[in-house]
């Protein structure tokens, strides 16, 4: 209720007045409350009820505009070929997690036990990625990377110090290393390995959906999986946190697609590249029980975007 409150040489409050003068308004709860002219009640000026179910125009044509349809384009080339492939500002989000040199390193001492095969690759999935090629791949990332976006990029602790002034170098902000802690205790010495580090980078400015989520992600590992395959529901906690549906999510190094079923799921496009052909069909076969492939990159990016 409204109470219509002034205070007169009378202590009256009769309609006319109501018309001619200023009230001050204060809002107070329907009960009786004394006035200035010592009557046991006021008066209440009844406000006009409000429609809850009424909706802006403008967000009815929002809600009522078609959704661009989720699909998903798989290449198998080298990485930094890949990117270079994509056009500038294309892509609202890249999540990877790199075959990085360091993996070599826990074979040679077996702490790795998943992959080994030869000499020369610790495993028949993918070829090692040296780290001397760190600056040419953040540099194109950075340049497909829309103006405002984010980048996650899983490493150990080892490659972590390496990566990050790299990535910095040709223009990411660093934020944090996220943590995920893979809930079961791995192999390792001195202090055995439980858990793995996400980067987090920046381009532009672009706020978290959620900034209620802690920085250790608790999510259980893979048993008997695609090699260091990452959970999907790990995938889909930063797909969520840094993009919207009917963006588009990419990964250069997707393995096992992981990063596209956390996309698609969610209603995003993905646009995946790996260097294995066992890997390319691993994942177009999760990702078709969810969505259909499409022909090229350029038609995702075309239908997300027609001015990209």
């Amino acid at each position: 209720m409204i109470v219509a409150e002034r205070a007169t040489q009378t202590g009256l409050l009769d309609p006319g007045a109501m018309r001619n003068i200023a009230c001050r308004v204060t809002r107070v709860s329907p009960r009786r409350i004394p006035t200035p002219c010592g009557q046991k009640t006021c008066c209440f000026v009844q406000s006009p009820p409000v429609r809850f179910d009424a909706v802006p125009k403008r967000r009815v044509e929002r809600q009522t505009a078609e959704a661009p349809s989720v699909r998903f384009a798989l290449s198998k080339v080298d990485a930094i070929d890949w990117l270079r492939g994509l056009p500038s500002s294309s892509v609202d989000l890249i999540v990877t997690d790199p075959p990085y040199e360091s993996l070599e390193k826990h074979r040679a001492v077996g702490t790795t036990t998943r992959l080994k095969n030869s000499k020369a690759s610790s495993n028949k999935w993918f070829d090692i990625f040296p780290n001397r090629r760190f600056h040419e791949l953040f540099r194109e990332v950075y340049r497909v990377l829309a103006r405002h976006s984010h980048f996650y990029f899983f490493c150990d602790a080892e490659t972590m110090f390496f990566a990050k002034p790299v990535a910095e170098e040709v223009g990411f902000k660093f934020w944090k290393p996220l943590i995920w802690d893979k809930m079961k205790i791995g192999m390792g010495y001195h202090y055995r390995s439980r858990c793995e580090r996400i980067l987090f980078f920046e381009k532009g400015k672009r706020k978290l959906s959620d900034l209620g989520v802690p920085d250790i992600l608790a999510v259980p590992r893979i048993w008997r999986g695609y090699p260091t395959e990452k959970p999907s529901a790990l995938i889909e906690i930063l797909v969520k946190q840094s993009s919207f549906p009917g963006e588009i999510v990419a990964d250069p190094f997707m393995g096992s697609g992981s990063t596209g079923e956390a996309a698609v799921k969610l209603g995003r496009s993905f646009m995946g590249n790996d260097t294995c052909e066992e890997a390319v069909e691993v994942t177009r076969k999760r990702l078709l029980s969810f969505c259909s492939e499409s022909s090229s990159i350029d038609e995702i990016i075309s239908s997300v975007n027609p001015l990209r």
